[in-house]
């Protein structure tokens, strides 16, 4: 999305050139590569295999065998598998995320496994993992948070082993700690409670993934969508989005979103949902890059442009000399101060805010109302904000 499709061809375009570029497999660049790891769901799908090999040889398993959704193959160690009693067997299988900063690294994904009498196989979520309590995920409320990828592979690991058309187990996963390291999560506000979830859906976790957090984002909006959310609230981090909450505390917390750097993403699903307003809150360095058209502002694909927050001094009737001053700024945040130094904070901030909220708008056609906010460096106080008729923010 970038210009609005009914232009006249000879008017022409005003604010920046909209970008959204892409990151590259890694964020960060190291000398050597970064270790892949597995997904929550090939691992519970690993559990499964085993449990249901001991289910139906009478042997514990020291290694099983999985498929991944790919056709790939891939072998993992069994931590334990174990009788419980006659027809109901018990493995455990580790999660290795790699070198992915991962809170459900080294949790146990155990899967109970029992005969049932009809045929097939029925999947259930235990201890540990969470319980969809809201619409917008994709999974049935009520249901375990296990999503349909997952599924698909538990089904095919278990059903390797035993024939469901004519025989029924039961399979319950579970993570003894999952609700602890949920609290690490955002599954509570997404409205998955007690629990994990089990994700995955090529079922190898790749380091500092950004399309695992670019599809989080988006999922994240499709829940608040799914709430009727009058508005979504996009924050860059922790400290942004506390002070946004502050901000705007007559929204339910679903409408806040850590957005980190895939504003482009957000917007893009906001559209998909239907939802009419959205918010910005963000510091500076953040709404630089997004009055400069950058839609995707990760620091490996995209810098402050200065000559932005000069241009805005400039606008704002700053004095040349400041001008200069910002221009040559070493960060959006010396700028930042030399406009403190100024007397021009909240002036240059609303104009900061005003382009941010045009460039917003323009991304998606202007079929969203947007607004923007800055905020100091302590995410918590507003320095400047721009809002039109109708809007949020005070």
């Amino acid at each position: 999305m970038s210009e609005r499709p009914d232009r006249e061809p000879s008017e022409p375009v005003s604010g920046p050139v909209l970008r959204e570029p892409d990151l590259p497999r890694t964020a960060k660049q190291r000398p050597k590569a970064l270790r892949t790891g597995w997904t929550t769901g090939t691992c519970a799908s690993a559990a499964a295999r085993a449990a249901a090999l001991h289910l139906v040889t009478g042997e514990p398993q020291a290694w099983v065998e999985v498929a991944l959704p790919s056709g790939r193959r891939v072998t993992f160690a069994v931590e334990r598998s174990t009788e419980l009693r006659p027809g109901r067997t018990e493995a455990v299988v580790v999660k290795d995320a790699g070198d992915d900063p991962d809170v459900t690294h080294g949790s146990h994904l155990t899967a109970t496994v029992s005969w049932r009498d009809e045929p097939g196989i029925e999947l259930h979520g235990g201890i540990g993992v969470g319980v969809v309590t809201r619409p917008g995920l994709g999974l049935e409320v009520g249901g375990p948070a296990i999503n349909p990828v997952p599924r698909a592979m538990i089904s095919q690991a278990v059903g390797e082993v035993v024939d469901v058309a004519t025989r029924g187990v039961d399979v319950t996963i579970s993570v003894p700690d999952g609700e602890k390291r949920a609290r690490k999560t955002t599954n509570a506000r997404l409205g998955i409670l007690g629990g994990i979830s089990i994700l995955g859906t090529t079922g190898i976790v790749r380091p500092f993934s950004t399309a695992s957090w670019r599809a989080s984002v988006e999922q994240a909006v499709s829940v608040a969508a799914a709430q009727d959310a009058p508005a979504v609230v996009l924050c860059t981090g922790g400290r942004t989005e506390k002070g946004a909450m502050e901000l705007l505390p007559e929204l339910p917390e679903v409408c806040f979103i850590e957005v980190g750097d895939f504003t482009g993403a957000a917007l893009r699903r906001a559209v998909e949902h239907g939802v009419g307003r959205v918010v910005f809150v963000g510091m500076v360095g953040k709404l630089t890059k997004l009055a400069s058209g950058v839609l995707m502002t990760h620091y490996t694909r995209s810098k402050v442009d200065t000559a932005v927050l000069a241009d805005i001094t400039r606008a704002v009737g700053g004095p040349e000399p400041v001008a200069a001053e910002v221009a040559a700024a070493n960060t959006a945040r010396h700028a930042y101060e030399l406009w403190d130094a100024a007397g021009l904070l909240q002036t240059a901030g609303v104009e900061l805010c005003r382009r941010v909220v045009d460039v917003m708008e323009r991304f998606v056609d202007r079929r969203i109302a947007a607004e923007a906010a800055m905020v100091d460096f302590t995410g918590r106080t507003v320095v400047a904000m721009c809002s039109g008729d109708g809007g949020l923010l005070p």
